[in-house]
């Protein structure tokens, strides 16, 4: 009776990084940099608040738009941090991750036939939740702008049917972030234009030189921007499933709805632990940043000794080499990887068809791990590299 299944949900795809990992547990001994998953431990003083929570019989449902302490704190974090000022009470809701903000961010505004101009290569999720939707995701290539989008591009893409622009930075898989040169200029583009704009800061903490800009704090961008955040990245927190989406007023009230009928509201508990992490872990994500970036830098150098062509990631816990000289595909490339040497990398075919001939590495792991994943890939890199 499979054929009875929702034809939408039967045409999308499990993540193809979900699909490497899972082929990774068939590997005995392999090194894994697959997944966007911190090595950190949540920090002490927030696990201390949920389990504080619980002793607390904080275990009913909230609000459907999450605990009144809890808006507050991330108004407070928002503005504080990026110059975003948000009603607590009416422009921001509590989601189970930022994956749920984008989910009720996407089936708020789109409709059958609308149109979404996502830069490539990018996150897999976004597509797939439009074409649940019933639009159409049009991937935009980013591969000649240093893997951001421009407002020329955007432009050339523009039907009468675009409801939406997403803007995914720090980008995952690229670790590409926006300048304020060009954040500046997608505004004054975009400010003009009957459109939403869904701007994905899940990694905004994760910058490694600039301070992070946000699309919305642009002037009359605030109004037509869907922001989402959480504390996944930030605080090492991604098993919590606390994020956030921030709009005007006017979009949330029927963000809102949709999220009351899909969860009701996020877990109790880890409401408690996403206040403490905003009202006393304003220092977390310091040390975590500074060792992502020993990390980085490390990764970066070993890529480019070997002679592999990469973009130094400004963002985020990803690099994103080219494979290309290697004559082999994204995913023949990973395969023999995986087979030959014992090393899990995710394809980068997984993140649009605009990500064949790349590789993402994640450095979200110990530096002892990171030191024998690049000598397994120099390795393998030896052999198959073409003079």
């Amino acid at each position: 009776m499979e054929h009875l299944i929702n034809s939408k949900v039967r045409n999308i795809e499990i993540s193809g990084i979900r699909q490497f990992f899972n082929r990774v547990a068939k590997v005995p001994d392999a090194v894994q940099l697959t997944l966007g998953q911190p090595d950190f431990h949540t920090p002490h003083h927030i696990k201390e608040a949920a389990k504080l929570a619980i002793d607390e019989n904080r275990t009913g449902y909230t609000k459907n738009a999450g605990e009144e302490e809890l808006l507050k704190a991330a108004a407070h974090f928002m503005e504080s941090k990026y110059n975003l000022s948000y009603d607590w009470n009416s422009e921001i809701i509590t989601t189970a991750g930022a994956s749920q903000a984008i989910d009720i961010a996407m089936r708020t505004i789109l409709e059958e036939g609308s149109e979404v101009i996502i830069p490539a290569p990018v996150y897999p999720a976004y597509a797939p939740i439009v074409s649940l939707c019933g639009g159409t995701p049009v991937f935009v290539d980013t591969t000649e702008s240093d893997f951001v989008i421009t407002s020329e591009q955007i432009e050339a893409n523009l039907t009468a049917k675009t409801k939406a622009v997403i803007l995914p930075y720090p980008s995952n898989p690229t670790g590409a972030v926006l300048t304020y040169s060009q954040a500046e200029k997608l505004a004054s583009f975009l400010a003009g234009k009957e459109l939403f704009v869904i701007s994905d800061e899940i990694y905004s903490e994760l910058n490694y030189g600039q301070e992070h800009i946000s699309i919305a704090s642009f002037p009359h961008m605030k109004e037509k921007t869907i922001v989402i955040n959480g504390v996944s990245k930030s605080h090492s927190m991604t098993g919590w499933r606390i994020g956030f989406a921030l709009a005007p007023a006017y979009i949330v009230k029927h963000m809102l709805k949709v999220h009351q009928y899909n969860i009701t509201c996020a877990s109790s508990v880890s409401q408690r632990a996403a206040l403490e992490a905003l009202k006393n872990g304003a220092e977390d994500p310091l040390y975590m940043k500074q060792e992502y970036r020993k990390r980085r830098d490390f990764v970066i150098s070993r890529l480019k000794d070997m002679g592999m062509k990469v973009n130094e990631p400004s963002g985020a816990f990803y690099v994103f080499p080219s494979v290309s000289e290697s004559g082999l595909s994204s995913f023949e490339f990973a395969v023999r990887l995986l087979e030959e040497e014992k090393l899990a990398v995710v394809p980068g075919n997984a993140f649009s068809s605009y990500g064949e001939g790349y590789i993402r590495l994640s450095y979200a792991y110990r530096m002892e791990e990171l030191e024998e994943a690049l000598n397994r890939l120099e390795q393998f890199w030896k052999k198959v590299q073409r003079r």
